[in-house]
C-alpha cells in the first residue's frame, strides 16, 4: 500500500494549480460512456433491411407508385425513428450522470482559502472539509484529529466512518462531524466517485430472450426470402418482365420479412409500460416489460427495501429491580428533549411519552463513543451500546438477556445512570467522559419492515422466484430481518469471505447462500455475475449508489424512487411508491405482455411462411405473379389487428421456454395446410378465367368489367386474359387468407373445443368475438369499391365465392385432424409430450 505522507495544510499556489490544470490533473466530470447520436442513428435508421427497403421505395417512387412505396417502407421507418428515439433517450439520461453535486468547495491557494466548484480542484490541492461538505475527491485526511464521514451512499453502511489524520476520504461520501483538511490524490475519472459514474454510464442494455429468438427468425426468413427473391427474379429477366414488375415483386417479397414484429413488440412494451405504472413501478427501459416477467432470482438490498430505514421500539426490559414506569419515562425523556433527536431517538419518542426536562448538559451520540447523555434538574441519563458501557459498570448486565435479541437482528441499547447523582459527564477538560454507571433497563429497537413485504416474499416464492439480500449492514442482523420478512437465510456470509474465492467456488457459495453482510459494491457486482453465470435471470433492487453497478449487470435494475438520483437513472424500473410489493403485479403485467406477444408471433409466422410458399408455388406453375404490394396492406387486418387484441387478452403465465419448437409445431403445419389450399384456389380462378376469354364465349358485361379493373382493351391488347386471371386469382387467394388468418386465430385462443385441436379451450369469449368482427370488416371491403380498388382487388364474385367458401371448409377439417393427430409433430419427430 502507498505510503501517505502528511502535509501541513499549505496548499498549492495559483501558478501551480494552473499548471496542473494543463497537464490534465483537474478533477474533470467523467464524460462519455455510451454510443454517440450518430452511431445511434446510423445503426437505427441505416440498417441492412432497411436499405433494401430504401432502395425499393426509391424505385417506387420513381416509377410513380407512391401508395406502394408507402406501404413498403413505412413501417421499416417506424421501427427505425422508434428505436432510435428510445437510444437516444437512454443515451441522455446516461451522459447527465453525476454523483458529484455541484456545491463549492474551500481550498487553500497562496496560503488562503478560496471558495471554487469541484471541476477546479487539481491533484496536490488542500481541501478544507468541514461538517455538512460533500467529498469530492480521494486523499488522506491531513489534519483535525477527528472526523466523521457517512459512506451509506457508497457502501451501504449505515453507520458513520470515524476518519483520524492519515486516513483516506473517499469521492462522494459525505462529512458529518468534525474538521480538518483533505489533500487531493486522486482526481477526476481517477477518483473513487468517477469510476463509479463511469460504471454506471456504460450502456448495457441486454437483448431480452424473445428479442433474441425473434432476431433469430428475421434474419433466417431474410435469408429464404433472399434466396427466393433471386430465384424469382432470374426467371423474371429471363421472361421480359418489366421494370415496374420487378420492383413489384420484390416490394412484396421484402413484406414476406416479418419486421412488423418489431413495431408490434414496441407497441406492446409500450402499452405493458403504461399498465405497469398503475402498480407503481415506472418503466424507463421499454423491453424491461419483458425481462421483470423472465425475472428467476431477485437480489435486493436491506435498508429502504425489505426495511423503511427507521427504527422502532419493540420493548423495554428493567433491570436489577427497576421498575418499566421509570424506565419508560427516563427513555421517553431523553428522547423528547434531544437536541438533533436521530433515528434511535425518534423511534423511542413515537413509542413512549416523555416529560420536559430543564437541560443542563447534553452530550450527543456519535460513532466513536457510541453513547449519548443528558444532565437535567430531574436527573443524570446514559443512553448507549451495553459493549460502549460496560466497562463503567460494576454490575455487569446479563449476558443471555442482551445476546438472545442481538441474534434476532434486534437493536439493543443500555439505559444507565450514574451511581453518584451529582456526576457529570464530562471530563475537567470539558470532553465527553462517563462516571460509574448503575444499569437501569434495555431498549430494544428493530428495523421497521416495509408494509407488504411478508407478503410480496410469499407472493415471489409462490410464482418461483428466488431472493437474496446483499447489504451493507452485520450478516447477523442482515439474516434477521430477511427471516422476519420470510426468506429463508441458511448461514450468512460476510463480504470478506468472498475476496479470495475464484469463479466456480463464488459460484457454489452464491447458489447455497441467501444473505450477504458487509458486502461492497465490487462485491454486489461479482455476485449478479456468479448468478449470471448459473443461468438465472436476476433483477437488482437498490436505492444507494454503491447498488448502481449491480443493477447495470443485472438484467432487470430496479431503483428506490427515494434512492440517488444516480440509481434511479440507471435503473430499467424504478418503484414510485417506494413499495417493494409493486414488482409481483409488474411481474404478473410483463408475463401477460409477453405471452400476448409470443401468440403475435404465432399469427405473423403462419402468415409470412404460407404467403412465401404460395409465391414459390405460383411462380413455379408459371401462372403470373399472386399479389401486389398494395394487397400487402392486407397484413393490417390478418396480423395487425388481431395481434394487437389477442396481445392485450393474453394470461399471465410463465413465458413459454420452448418457444422456438412449439412454433415450429405450429407454423409448418398451418402454412403447408394453407398454402396448399392457397395455391389449389390460386391456380383454379387462374385457369377459370384465361380458358373462359380464351374460348370467345365470355358475356359482354364481364369482359367490360375486366376492362375497367386492368385497363386493358379485350381483342385489343395481348395481355389482356392475363391480367384478368391474374387479378381474380389473386382477389380469391387474398379473401381465402384473410378468412382463413382470421380462423387461425380459433385455434390459438379457441373459446370450445370445436376449435380446441393444438391447445386447451381458454373459455374466453373475446377472441371468438374478434374473429366475427374481423370476418364483417373484411366482407365490407369487399362490398366497398374504395376499399377493394385501394387494395389492388376486384369487387363481389361469384367464382370466388363458388370456390373460396368450400376450400376454408375443407382447409378447417384438414388442419384440425392435422393437429388433433400432431401429423406433423410425428413427421419431423417433435411428438414427445407437451409442456
Amino acid at each position: 500500500m502507498e505510503q501517505v505522507m502528511l502535509a501541513p495544510a499549505a496548499g498549492l499556489t495559483g501558478a501551480e494549480a494552473e499548471a496542473r490544470r494543463r497537464r490534465g490533473e483537474a478533477n474533470t466530470a467523467v464524460q462519455g460512456g455510451s454510443r454517440g447520436y450518430a452511431e445511434i442513428l446510423r445503426t437505427n435508421v441505416f440498417s441492412f433491411f432497411n436499405l433494401i427497403l430504401f432502395v425499393i421505395g426509391g424505385a417506387l417512387l420513381s416509377l410513380g407508385r407512391y401508395s406502394d412505396a408507402l406501404i413498403s417502407v413505412g413501417l421499416g421507418l417506424i421501427n427505425a425513428v422508434i428505436s432510435a428515439a428510445q437510444e437516444i433517450r437512454a443515451k441522455h439520461k446516461l451522459d447527465r450522470l453525476q454523483l458529484l453535486d455541484r456545491a463549492g468547495v474551500l481550498v487553500v491557494r497562496d496560503g488562503r482559502e478560496v471558495e471554487i466548484l469541484p471541476d477546479q480542484v487539481v491533484r496536490g490541492d488542500v481541501i478544507r472539509v468541514r461538517p455538512g461538505d460533500q467529498i469530492v475527491v480521494d486523499g488522506p485526511l491531513l489534519d483535525g484529529g477527528r472526523l466523521e464521514a457517512d459512506e451509506s451512499l457508497l457502501t451501504g453502511e449505515s453507520e458513520p466512518v470515524v476518519k483520524h489524520p492519515g486516513d483516506g476520504l473517499r469521492s462522494g461520501s459525505l462529512c458529518v462531524a468534525g474538521d480538518g483538511h483533505q489533500q487531493a490524490r486522486d482526481v477526476g475519472a481517477h477518483s473513487y466517485a468517477g469510476r463509479l459514474t463511469a460504471a454506471a454510464r456504460r450502456s448495457t442494455t441486454d437483448r431480452t430472450p424473445l428479442q433474441r429468438r425473434i432476431d433469430f427468425i428475421v434474419r433466417l426468413v431474410m435469408a429464404l426470402t433472399a434466396l427466393m427473391s433471386g430465384t424469382i427474379l432470374a426467371q423474371a429477366a429471363l421472361e421480359g418482365f418489366s421494370v415496374l414488375r420487378v420492383v413489384q415483386i420484390t416490394a412484396v417479397l421484402s413484406g414476406l420479412v416479418p419486421y412488423g414484429l418489431f413495431f408490434l413488440i414496441a407497441l406492446a412494451y409500450t402499452a405493458g409500460a403504461v399498465r405497469i405504472a398503475r402498480t407503481g413501478a415506472l418503466v424507463q427501459q421499454v423491453n424491461a416489460v419483458e425481462s421483470v416477467s423472465n425475472v428467476d432470482v431477485v437480489c435486493t438490498d436491506k435498508t429502504g427495501t425489505l426495511t423503511t430505514g427507521q427504527l422502532t421500539c419493540e420493548e423495554v426490559v428493567p433491570l436489577g429491580g427497576h421498575q418499566y414506569n421509570e424506565s419508560a419515562e427516563a427513555l421517553g425523556g431523553l428522547a423528547h428533549n434531544a437536541t438533533s433527536p436521530n433515528l434511535t431517538a425518534l423511534a423511542l419518542a413515537a413509542a413512549l411519552g416523555g416529560p420536559v426536562w430543564r437541560v443542563r448538559d447534553e452530550v450527543p451520540f456519535s460513532s466513536s463513543s457510541r453513547w449519548s447523555g443528558m444532565v437535567a434538574e430531574e436527573g443524570v441519563w446514559v443512553l448507549g451500546a451495553p459493549d460502549a458501557l460496560a466497562g463503567r459498570l460494576r454490575q455487569p448486565v446479563p449476558v443471555g438477556e442482551v445476546a438472545d435479541r442481538a441474534g434476532r437482528g434486534l437493536r439493543v441499547l443500555l439505559l444507565a445512570r450514574p451511581e453518584d447523582p451529582e456526576a457529570g459527564l464530562r471530563d475537567a477538560a470539558g470532553r465527553p467522559e462517563l462516571p460509574m454507571l448503575e444499569p437501569v433497563a434495555l431498549a430494544v429497537l428493530a428495523d421497521e419492515l416495509r408494509d407488504d413485504v411478508v407478503e410480496t416474499v410469499a407472493r415471489f416464492h409462490a410464482d418461483g422466484v428466488e431472493l437474496k439480500v446483499l447489504s451493507g449492514d452485520d450478516p447477523r442482523t442482515v439474516a434477521a430481518i430477511a427471516t422476519r420478512a420470510g426468506i429463508a437465510t441458511g448461514e450468512p456470509v460476510p463480504g470478506r469471505d468472498l475476496d479470495d474465492l475464484d469463479d466456480p467456488a463464488l459460484d457454489r457459495v452464491v447458489a447455497r447462500t441467501s444473505v450477504f453482510g458487509r458486502v461492497a459494491p465490487e462485491h454486489k457486482e461479482r455476485i449478479v455475475h456468479s448468478l449470471r453465470r448459473q443461468g438465472r435471470y436476476v433483477a437488482m433492487i437498490g436505492d444507494g449508489v454503491n447498488d448502481a453497478r449491480a443493477l447495470k449487470q443485472a438484467h432487470v435494475g430496479i431503483a428506490m424512487r427515494s434512492g440517488s438520483p444516480v440509481t434511479r437513472d440507471v435503473a430499467d424500473i424504478v418503484l414510485v411508491d417506494d413499495n417493494f410489493s409493486a414488482l409481483p403485479p409488474a411481474q404478473h403485467e410483463g408475463r401477460r405482455i409477453i405471452n400476448g406477444i409470443g401468440i403475435s408471433l404465432y399469427v405473423f409466422l403462419a402468415r409470412v411462411a404460407s404467403q412465401g410458399l404460395v409465391i414459390l408455388a405460383v411462380t413455379m406453375l408459371q401462372l403470373g405473379f399472386p399479389y401486389s404490394p398494395t394487397q400487402v396492406g392486407l397484413t393490417m387486418f390478418t396480423v395487425g389487428i388481431p395481434t394487437m387484441f389477442l396481445t392485450f387478452w393474453a394470461r399471465p403465465t410463465r413465458p413459454d421456454p420452448h418457444m422456438l419448437r412449439n412454433l415450429v409445431r405450429f407454423v409448418v403445419p398451418a402454412s403447408v395446410v394453407t398454402a396448399t389450399f392457397g395455391t389449389a384456389i390460386y391456380t383454379a380462378l387462374y385457369d377459370m378465367i384465361t380458358h373462359g376469354f380464351t374460348s370467345g364465349r365470355t358475356p359482354g358485361r364481364i369482359i367490360d368489367e375486366f376492362e375497367k379493373y386492368t385497363g386493358l382493351q379485350y381483342g385489343t391488347d395481348a395481355d389482356f386474359a392475363t391480367a384478368a386471371a391474374t387479378i381474380l386469382a389473386q382477389t380469391g387467394l387474398s379473401t381465402f387468407f384473410c378468412f382463413a388468418s382470421f380462423l387461425l386465430i380459433s385455434f390459438l385462443a379457441p373459446y370450445s373445443r370445436a376449435f380446441a385441436a393444438w391447445t386447451p379451450p381458454t373459455g374466453d369469449r373475446r377472441p371468438a368475438w374478434l374473429v366475427m368482427g374481423l370476418m364483417v370488416l373484411f366482407s365490407a371491403v369487399l362490398c366497398v369499391p374504395v376499399l377493394w380498388n385501394y387494395f389492388g382487388l376486384m369487387g363481389p364474385s361469384k367464382p370466388v365465392f363458388l370456390v373460396v367458401l368450400p376450400a376454408l371448409i375443407l382447409w378447417y377439417g384438414t388442419l384440425t385432424l392435422v393437429f388433433r393427430f400432431r401429423l406433423f409433430d410425428r413427421l419431423l419427430g417433435l411428438d414427445e409430450p407437451r409442456d
